[in-house]
């Protein structure tokens, strides 16, 4: 494929596996999982499932716009979290960084996520 390009940013943490933070491919962009690491340190965020998952917000806010997009151009979101008794947190925060209408999207519980992080999140945005 010849329009396929990897994305990369400073200001999304580092990939930590044989995978890239994004691929374009045309005018989509695959985004790979974000986990709550804090770009400059890739520690896990300090705080509470709140604040983690205000941080996978960001580092996903980061790869759209090294990609050339917005929060506002992903059409899908997949959220893992190892407890759905956070998805009301999920949806409080994710209000925050979306406006209606809103992206496809789906909620999975998992057993376990890398680092021992609690929620983690992958997107397709497309680019106009």
């Amino acid at each position: 494929m010849t329009n396929k390009s990897i994305i990369q940013t400073e200001s999304a943490p580092q990939a930590i596996g044989t995978y890239s933070q994004a691929v374009k491919a045309g005018d989509t962009v695959y985004i790979s999982g974000q986990i709550p690491l804090v770009p400059e340190t890739m520690e896990v965020v300090a705080g509470d499932f709140a604040a983690k998952t205000r941080q996978v917000f960001e580092n996903l806010k980061a790869v759209c716009e090294a990609s050339g997009g917005e929060l506002k151009d992903i059409v899908k979101v997949n959220i893992y979290m190892t407890d759905l008794s956070n998805f009301a947190t999920v949806n409080e925060i994710m209000a925050t960084y979306f406006q209606e209408p809103y992206p496809a999207r789906a909620a999975v519980g998992v057993a376990a996520l890398p680092k021992g992080v609690p929620v983690e999140m992958e997107a397709v945005m497309v680019l106009s």
